[in-house]
């Protein structure tokens, strides 16, 4: 578990799949990430989520408003995916669920979870990535000091040639030196 000031980052239960699927679902979160969620899809991803914080050691973990104890997305570092550039290193991700968006979240929970990183694991870098438009997403990367791998951008394995999301980029930022 990560606390800042106002969230609180934890592992996955039950009862946040109802909200995850919500936000799934949207049309307007989905639109860099694919197609919509259906409710065992988000079953599925949550029950991955905590079991790469049992293999990996972290994951996408929720974030829970610490006032409200509302869902407000999910934020953290796993494994990237197979068949990827940054297939099993460590890839920060975050998802800020509509009407929580525009409130600073997901740079408060990113920079959270790379001092997580710096100080409980020996990683050398992280990694980001992303689809080329999704400029919010990489004005992030850039803002926690994340620089793009000029040479770095892939197709996506798990979308179809000519798949609009398919062309993906990569951002790195390494292990600052104390």
């Amino acid at each position: 578990m990560i606390e800042t000031g106002r969230l609180t980052l934890r592992a996955w239960r039950d009862d946040d799949v109802p909200s995850y699927h919500a936000m799934g679902s949207d049309p307007a979160f989905m639109r860099f990430l694919g197609p919509a969620m259906s409710l065992a899809d988000a079953e599925a991803a949550a029950a991955r989520q905590n079991a790469y914080l049992g293999t990996f050691g972290a994951c996408f973990w929720v974030i829970e408003h610490r006032t409200s104890g509302a869902f407000v997305g999910y934020c953290g570092i796993k494994p990237g995916p197979a068949g990827t550039p940054i297939a099993g290193l460590p890839e920060i991700g975050w998802g800020i669920a509509p009407g929580h968006q525009r409130r600073g979240y997901a740079h408060e929970g990113a920079a959270a979870c790379l001092d997580w990183a710096w100080t409980t694991t020996d990683w050398p870098s992280v990694f980001a990535m992303t689809v080329p438009d999704n400029t919010g997403s990489r004005g992030l990367m850039e803002k926690l000091g994340m620089t793009r791998l000029v040479d770095g951008d892939f197709d996506h394995p798990a979308l179809a040639a000519g798949h609009p999301l398919r062309r993906h980029i990569l951002y790195q930022i390494d292990r600052p030196f104390l």
